[in-house]
């Protein structure tokens, strides 16, 4: 009714063609890489051959189509994969042309903003930076007090980086130290924040974090446990201050797979989206909430952050407690850390690091018998988790030089005594997450 151009994608999609009357069933589903059919090489489809892989993920399929409506694509197992109205200018995808996983979305993308919607291209680093600057001065105008909290990573980084210019001495930063942080991690970033101008009130809690995780062998537990913790730290740590702003990295990602977007199941607890303490009842300050990692990456090096800090992978704000499957012990701990820093490190020597997105090591309660120094052990088994991926929604395993998969292998064997047995992560998100918890 409202007379533009539309393109619904995955859910939307669905929605078009129920809107319109069309019915939408269960299926057995199609997740990551899937070979369709193009039916109509024009339109969105323009310079996209008969057959292409798309990325999908999804359960649900068209089972009748709208009249409205003309199927355009066809998945490799017969569900409608894309459709066209066919008198107005509203199309719909079943798959993800948004992801680099489809190597022809951004073709499809810019045949409907440019060809079919006649937009303008004017995204760039410097625009949306100046709008994120434009909307924080406006939003901290009125805010006495603004309390951050930074955890080393860029998110966090980038937005109190980003409120520090626009607020000043309004801003006070605070660093918790939850003892689940990658090796000598903590040390690094003090000295990051503190040549970036930002001196924040540290706190070291590991001991009543590792304390506190004890016994406890659920993921989500284990998420609800460090988020609530993380509040009782704040609260001691900030005793006596009052603050009527909050600032968080909140990524767009974050608050999709928390469920905080309408019309989205929640996939896991978010660190940055578990809520507040009661006693900080402050106004949610998120500058970087509708935007993607990549993007903030861009921003980070236009505010001319530190490479390392800029070009580091990701790390989720319960740390290392959620590539530990089962019960957090010290010894786990030790084993995750030392074995993740050996990934990183033989990656960065083969020059490969910048090329994927995440690069880690798990570990569980499983163990494996192996043979040391002529004798029978029961060791732990480690699982590599190596993935590329430009915006955490999706990513595909990366598929390592075998070479280096061996190297690998071989470091954390010989380096880590208690680990006889190394395995590799060949599953894409979806149907898998990226972290194991």
């Amino acid at each position: 009714d409202l007379d533009i151009p539309i393109l619904g994608i995955c859910y939307g999609f669905q929605l078009i063609a129920k809107k319109l009357g069309g019915h939408i069933v269960k299926s057995r589903g199609e997740y990551g890489p899937t070979k369709v059919k193009i039916l109509e090489k024009k339109g969105i489809f323009d310079g996209w051959d008969e057959e292409e892989i798309v990325w999908m993920s999804h359960s649900d399929h068209i089972s009748k189509v709208p009249q409205e409506l003309s199927v355009t694509a066809l998945s490799e197992n017969g569900y409608v994969a894309a459709f066209r109205h066919r008198e107005k200018e509203i199309y719909g995808v079943q798959f993800h042309p948004e992801v680099k996983h489809t190597p022809k979305g951004q073709i499809l993308l810019k045949n409907f903003a440019l060809n079919i919607s006649k937009s303008e291209r004017n995204w760039s680093t410097e625009a949306i930076l100046l709008r994120i600057l434009e909307e924080l001065r406006r939003e901290v105008k009125d805010c006495k007090s603004i309390l951050s909290a930074v955890s080393g990573g860029i998110d966090s980084t980038v937005a109190t980086v980003l409120v520090n210019e626009v607020a000043g001495d309004k801003l006070t930063s605070i660093f918790v130290n939850h003892g689940l942080l990658r090796k000598n991690e903590p040390e690094e970033v003090l000295k990051t924040l503190k040549e970036m101008g930002i001196n924040p009130i540290y706190v070291d809690a590991s001991d009543r974090f590792l304390s506190s995780l004890r016994g406890v062998t659920s993921c989500e537990e284990k998420r609800k446990i460090i988020g609530e913790l993380f509040i009782k730290v704040f609260t001691e740590a900030l005793e006596g201050k009052e603050f009527d702003c909050f600032v968080q990295g909140t990524l767009y990602p974050d608050i999709i797979e928390s469920g905080r977007e309408p019309g989205a199941d929640r996939i896991k607890s978010h660190h940055n989206v578990a809520g507040l303490p009661e006693w900080l009842e402050a106004k949610v300050i998120e500058p970087l909430k509708f935007l993607y990692k990549d993007e903030v990456r861009r921003i980070a090096a236009k505010l001319g952050l530190p490479k390392k800090l800029v070009e580091r992978h990701p790390f989720p704000g319960p740390g290392l407690a959620v590539r530990i499957i089962g019960e957090v012990t010290e010894e786990k701990l030790r084993i995750v850390r030392e074995a993740s820093s050996i990934v990183e490190e033989v990656l960065k020597e083969e020059g490969l690091y910048n090329e994927v997105w995440q690069a880690f090591a798990v570990v569980g309660d499983d163990k494996w018998v192996g043979v040391k120094g002529d004798a029978r052990v029961d060791g732990y088994i480690v699982t590599v988790r190596i993935v590329e991926s430009e915006d955490a929604m999706t990513a595909d395993w990366y598929r390592i030089p075998y070479h280096v998969l061996e190297e690998i292998s071989k470091r954390i064997t010989s380096i880590i005594p208690e680990v006889t047995m190394v395995t590799y992560s060949i599953t894409t998100k979806p149907p898998s997450t990226i972290e194991p918890c």
